[in-house]
């Protein structure tokens, strides 16, 4: 969550009218994340004060975005902790800001998540399997479009820009995944984005999961792979002192399983899991490093994070 559209009053205004919200009483933007423009937005109703997160996205089409969109109506009205999309007055939960598709979302109590604890990690892994159980009600299908030859093409286009080293690590494990068996696995609605900034908590009760804007049909052991590299590890602005917290791990792992066991190849395959997961994010975080695009406030993550992740499970 970033700012690259400077969102004017008098414009904010007007879009809030399609909407039975009230009107503006504020707004201010949000400087976590990378992918969209995001802001804080609070209104007054007949004397209540209303919150919301409204959206514009940066790179999603008008085409693409209700499949979004429908699913977090969908998770939110099936007893999955979701925000839910305000419906504009025209119909449809997508309107235009600034030629943009954007969107109003309710605010959920609660904040991210910095050091997970280990009753956080076990309602997590729970929720996941909750979430990917749901989903399999979901008709409407998006590929992923993060998936190995995304990653293939990812790092074709920034090879230029990397060491010696990062291009070795890269390739030998691009070649390591090609020959896993991911076609087995069960698949499904996958977040595909799980990290702690995107579930907020008030205490250990999980009040939402958040920015599903890269959900899509994918594996549901790599969606696990991806929260737990995340959830599981030490948070540290020193890449060289990650480690992960074993305990935590299996946690996760036995909380999602109380509600989904795994299948045979998806636990034979689980060690490349993570490492797949890792090398997604390792890939985004160079390209965003390298190809930065233009923002008022924006946040470039560090990459050297999730080339120590991928390190630690090759090592393994």
């Amino acid at each position: 969550m970033s700012v690259y559209t400077v969102v004017e009053e008098t414009q904010l205004i007007d879009f809030l009218k399609d909407y039975d919200v009230g009107v503006l009483d504020s707004f201010e933007g949000i400087s976590a994340g990378i992918e969209n423009t995001n802001y804080f937005v609070n209104t007054l109703k007949e004397g209540q004060r209303l919150q919301f997160v409204l959206t514009i996205f940066e790179h999603h089409s008008f085409e693409e975005l209700p499949y979004f969109l429908n699913i977090m109506a969908f998770m939110a009205e099936h007893q999955i902790p979701t925000a839910h999309p305000m419906p504009t007055r025209s119909n449809g939960y997508l309107k235009e800001l600034y030629g943009k598709p954007a969107s109003l979302v309710e605010r959920l109590k609660g904040g991210g998540v910095e050091t997970p604890s280990l009753i956080q990690c076990g309602v997590m892994g729970e929720q996941l399997a909750a979430f990917h159980l749901a989903g399999l009600e979901y008709e409407p299908f998006r590929a992923n479009d993060r998936d190995l030859d995304w990653m293939q093409q990812t790092y074709q286009t920034i090879q230029p820009h990397l060491s010696a080293e990062e291009s070795a690590l890269i390739e030998g494990e691009l070649a390591f995944q090609h020959g896993v068996d991911w076609e087995h696995c069960p698949k499904g609605v996958t977040h595909a984005d799980l990290f702690c900034d995107n579930a907020l908590f008030d205490g250990d009760t999980l009040s939402g999961i958040i920015d599903l804007y890269y959900a899509c049909h994918s594996s549901f052991l790599y969606d696990l792979a991806v929260m737990v590299n995340d959830w599981c590890r030490v948070h540290t602005d020193i890449p060289e002192a990650i480690e992960f917290d074993h305990t935590k791990i299996q946690t996760m792992l036995g909380a999602y399983q109380s509600k989904r066991p795994l299948t045979d190849v998806e636990q034979s395959v689980w060690p490349a899991a993570l490492r797949l997961a890792a090398l997604r994010f390792f890939l985004s975080r160079l390209k965003d490093k390298h190809m930065p695009r233009e923002g008022e406030m924006t946040q470039i993550k560090d990459p050297n994070v999730f080339k120590q992740i991928l390190t630690i499970h090759q090592s393994h």
